[in-house]
């Protein structure tokens, strides 16, 4: 684990108020046993996430003939889910803003479950359709609040490490899932179900396996407590007490926490509209709750906060065009590589030369379309090794993260990864091409890197909605990747490489925009002691 024991320093109270900052009460409560689990949660949510979406990449070669499926059937499926969360990640971020964080984590979690089982059952593409968008809307709750829940747990000293130990655990999902899928997918069973007018195949089961650590997430939440910051932001100081106090009990306390009065800390002032009886008993209910949002949102574009948020918004949105739209494509073009390499050993041939032959034998003339029962052993292995490395990458930056800096990882990690992209599009060595394919997408790292830095950037009352809208540019990049490549990887497959690495490049310099004070940890509070 990348996370150590924090040791918290004395704490003196203000002699005129009694009272601590919010901050200073944090510490007190240590670091221990309450901490890694919600660190371990955390990365599990994020990985649920993965597992619901990514999941459909392993999925379209194989139901590719039972859902009747064509390139651009493909694209609409890949990026549908994406879909369902570009369109309520914003509903998600003024509901965990105005009425809790876990309010909106647990349940959502448990009904994304619930559609995932039956989407498993779905007969047709848009049954298929309709099941996956309902999945994406409701498993964003979960995705888009749990950056801002997990960091108001910690204190400025274990914030930035408590992110990436969560990307670790997420990283540590995300290799599952090759696994999942070769255990599971390579089976040679069916059951047919006559009254549903379908064959349930071990593509469906492999639907409803990637959805259970999103069902074991939302019954985890129970035991989890509301955000202290959620509870002070709020003037609910006494719950925020409650929940301190909890969390010193579960990281062993030798002592009961002491708390007469937390401070409130001096942010840059937010908006926390919330939906009252009032408002909604004196106008429509929809006019008032979409007024409260706009106002929830509209404190991003103010002229303080613009320049971050479109920089951020920017950077999201291409790096989930690569991370999730186009590797939902992954298994597919590797697929397609590891069956030329074995076909004609030592032949040279550029990778998109490969896909193009490819869909010439899957689509044929007449009209009819080659099934494909299972993908290549050496599929899922390429899979698995990108994943580790997504892993050790996480590890290592969440040992280095407080030492080198968010800006200068971001920007190092975005030319790095995209170079690899660029490269794996030019060389005519399929062996060596694949392996820097894999390379490209471990660009995925700089979004965690970023969503820590975007906890930091704005006050408590926005972060969460400024989670939210980043994220919901970033899955509109999932759909614009995801369907672009559907479209041309047929006949330009070049070019899907060329403009995500140069925009990629474009990134990785806006990222030195960002300000840097801003990301600094701030000033210790001055404690009164007179």
């Amino acid at each position: 684990m990348v996370l150590s024991i924090i040791h918290t320093e004395p704490v003196r109270a203000n002699s005129k108020t009694g009272g601590i900052s919010f901050s200073e009460a944090l510490s007190l409560t240590g670091f221990g046993k309450f901490n890694y689990f919600l660190i371990f949660i955390s990365g599990m949510v994020l990985a649920n996430v993965l597992l619901e979406t990514a999941a459909m990449g392993f999925i379209l070669p194989i139901a590719q003939c039972d859902l009747n499926l064509t390139n651009q059937d493909k694209g609409i499926l890949s990026a549908i889910s994406f879909a369902g969360i570009i369109t309520s990640s914003h509903l998600w971020g003024f509901l965990a803003d105005t009425k809790g964080r876990r309010r909106v984590i647990r349940p959502t979690l448990l009904i994304a479950f619930i559609v995932t089982v039956f989407s498993s059952f779905s007969h047709t593409f848009w049954v298929m359709v309709l099941l996956r968008f309902m999945n994406g809307f409701f498993v964003s709750g979960g995705s888009a609040t749990i950056y801002a829940y997990l960091g108001e747990f910690h204190t400025d000293k274990t914030r930035s490490r408590a992110m990436m130990g969560s990307s670790f655990i997420f990283a540590i999902g995300a290799m599952i899932l090759p696994m999942i899928a070769f255990i599971v997918i390579n089976q040679n069973w069916i059951l047919p179900i006559p009254f549903l007018g379908i064959v349930y195949k071990p593509w469906r089961l492999f639907m409803v396996v990637c959805g259970i650590p999103g069902l074991l997430c939302g019954l985890s939440m129970f035991t989890l407590p509301e955000s202290p910051k959620f509870w002070l932001a709020h003037d609910r100081e006494e719950k925020a007490i409650e929940v301190l106090q909890k969390m010193q009990r579960w990281n062993g306390g030798s002592a009961d926490l002491k708390l007469k009065h937390i401070l409130p800390e001096e942010e840059q002032p937010g908006s926390t509209m919330q939906l009252n009886n009032k408002a909604a008993s004196t106008e429509n209910f929809a006019s008032a709750f979409l007024k409260s949002m706009w106002n929830q949102t509209a404190p991003l574009f103010h002229k303080q906060y613009i320049r971050i948020t479109l920089i951020v918004c920017t950077i999201q949105f291409w790096l989930y065009v690569v991370t999730n739209g186009m590797y939902m494509w992954f298994p597919h073009i590797i697929n397609s590589m590891v069956e030329f390499m074995d076909a004609h050993p030592g032949e040279m041939k550029q990778i998109c030369h490969i896909v193009y032959d490819k869909h010439e034998s899957l689509y044929k003339a007449d009209g009819t379309m080659e099934c494909v029962a299972k993908l290549e052993n050496t599929t899922y292995f390429y899979s698995l090794i990108m994943e580790i490395l997504y892993a050790s990458s996480f590890a290592f930056i969440g040992v280095i993260i407080n030492r080198v800096g968010k800006i200068s990882i971001l920007f190092f990690c975005t030319i790095l990864f995209s170079s690899c992209g660029l490269a794996a599009v030019l060389v005519v060595d399929p062996s060596i091409a694949a392996y820097l394919y894999v390379l490209f997408f471990l660009v995925g790292v700089a979004i965690n890197v970023l969503g820590a830095a975007t906890v930091e950037l704005y006050p408590t009352q926005m972060r969460a909605m400024a989670i939210c809208v980043s994220l919901m540019f970033g899955r509109l990049g999932s759909v614009v990747g995801a369907n672009i490549v559907g479209a041309l990887l047929a006949n330009n497959c070049e070019m899907t490489f060329y403009a995500a690495c140069g925009a990629l490049y474009v990134c990785a310099f806006l990222t030195l925009l960002i300000p840097r004070s801003t990301l600094a940890p701030p000033a210790k509070p001055v404690l009164d002691d007179t």
